[in-house]
């Protein structure tokens, strides 16, 4: 979801509906790209906080369960391949498959909520990390990926995307 601009107009409109609602259930764009902001800036980065939390002052985003860094770390080199193989596990017979593997059976059952800090803002939502097409793919959830790897640039771009016709 990263790279924007190579995806279709079905997959821009699809991807700005699903960021949308949930900036909405936050308490709009700007509190949504506030939060992208928080996260960007703070390091070490805030999947790897102990008590799987991340606070801000507009709100919460919660997990059940502490990510080490060193998934982390495989996380962030198997996601820069995902969009040329249309799937984030390499292939089989690649030497990093089990790594990878072991990364997506790990972070898989993991269920982030994300929680306004006043009601009146929105119901909040919630996401898992990846979305499993078969047992032989599996994709990034954009929302994780927007959550925590996106630019906010692009974030904001695919916000304000306007379907064509």
């Amino acid at each position: 979801m990263c790279d924007f601009n190579t995806l279709t107009e079905e997959e821009k409109k699809h991807y700005h509906e699903l960021l949308l609602e949930c900036a909405n259930n936050f308490g709009g764009k700007n509190f949504f790209l506030h939060l992208l902001e928080a996260i960007r800036e703070t390091k070490p980065h805030p999947l790897t906080a102990g008590n799987s939390q991340f606070d801000m002052e507009l709100g919460t985003i919660k997990w059940n369960k502490v990510i080490f860094n060193d998934k982390l770390q495989l996380l962030l080199k198997a996601r820069v391949n995902e969009s040329a193989q249309d799937n984030f596990l390499p292939d089989p017979n690649a030497k990093s498959y089990k790594k990878i593997l072991n990364v997506v059976r790990t972070l898989k059952p993991i269920v982030f909520h994300v929680k306004p800090a006043h009601k009146e803002d929105g119901p909040g939502f919630f996401f898992q990390p990846f979305d499993t097409i078969d047992e032989h793919k599996t994709k990034l959830n954009p929302l994780f990926d927007a959550l925590f790897f996106c630019s906010v640039e692009t974030v904001k771009k695919v916000l304000n995307y306007e379907p064509k016709g």
